[in-house]
C-alpha cells in the first residue's frame, strides 16, 4: 500500500515538472494575467477622430462611463476629479480623464466637445461615444452597467458609477468609487504614481 502511494506521488510530480516546462517554452510565465478590467475598444473623440485602447497609453488615466444630460452623478464626478487634479499638483501632467458616453444616441463628438468644455470640468478630459455596438463592447470590457431609463428626449440613462484608474500601459490598477472627496481621489492617484 505505502509503496502504490509513493508511485502515485512521482507521477504526480513527474506531471508537474512537465506542465511546468511546457509552460516555460510557450512563454505562459512570461506573459501577465489578463487584465480583470478594461480591453480593445474602437471609439470616436470629440473632435470626430478614430480612437482605440490606445488613448490610454503613457498617462495615468481616469476612466469615467456616464453621459452629458446626466443630472447629477456625472457633472459631481467630473467636478471631483477636476479638483483632484489641482491638488496633485505637479503628478497631475501625467494623468488624463477620458469620458466614454453611455449614451450614444444623443451624446455626438460634437455634444461631448461642448460638454466637457466647462470650466468645472478637467482640463484635457478626453470624450468618447460610437455606434451603440461600439459603446456596448467597451462597457462589456470595464464591466459597466448602463441602461436607459424613459422615453422621449428626455429619457435619463442608468449606469454605473465608479470611474477606473488605469496604468500609462493601460492596465487597470484601482476603482475609483463614486462618492469619494477630490483629496481622496488625488491621495489614490498619487499613490498609484509612486
Amino acid at each position: 500500500m505505502k509503496r502504490r502511494h509513493l508511485v502515485l506521488i512521482a507521477a504526480c510530480l513527474v506531471g508537474l515538472v512537465v506542465l511546468a516546462g511546457i509552460a516555460w517554452r510557450t512563454g505562459a510565465l512570461d506573459r501577465p494575467p489578463p487584465a480583470a478590467v478594461g480591453g480593445p475598444f474602437q471609439l470616436v473623440n470629440q473632435d470626430g477622430a478614430a480612437v482605440d485602447e490606445r488613448v490610454l497609453n503613457g498617462k495615468w488615466t481616469v476612466v469615467f462611463f456616464g453621459f452629458t444630460y446626466c443630472p447629477d452623478v456625472c457633472p459631481t464626478t467630473l467636478q471631483a476629479l477636476d479638483r483632484a487634479q489641482d491638488l496633485l499638483g505637479p503628478k497631475a501632467q501625467r494623468m488624463q480623464v477620458v469620458f466614454i458616453s453611455v449614451d450614444p444616441e444623443r451624446d455626438t463628438p460634437a455634444q461631448l466637445k461642448t460638454y466637457l468644455a466647462g470650466p468645472a470640468f478637467p482640463t484635457g478630459t478626453i470624450g468618447l461615444t460610437g455606434t451603440p455596438e461600439q459603446v456596448a463592447v467597451v462597457a462589456k470590457a470595464y464591466h459597466a452597467y448602463y441602461k436607459k431609463n424613459g422615453e422621449g428626449p428626455d429619457y435619463l440613462v442608468d449606469h454605473s458609477t465608479p470611474a477606473y484608474l488605469m496604468t500609462p500601459k493601460g492596465r487597470f490598477d484601482r476603482i475609483l468609487p463614486y462618492g469619494i472627496s477630490p483629496e481622496e481621489i488625488a491621495r489614490q492617484i498619487s499613490q498609484a504614481m509612486g
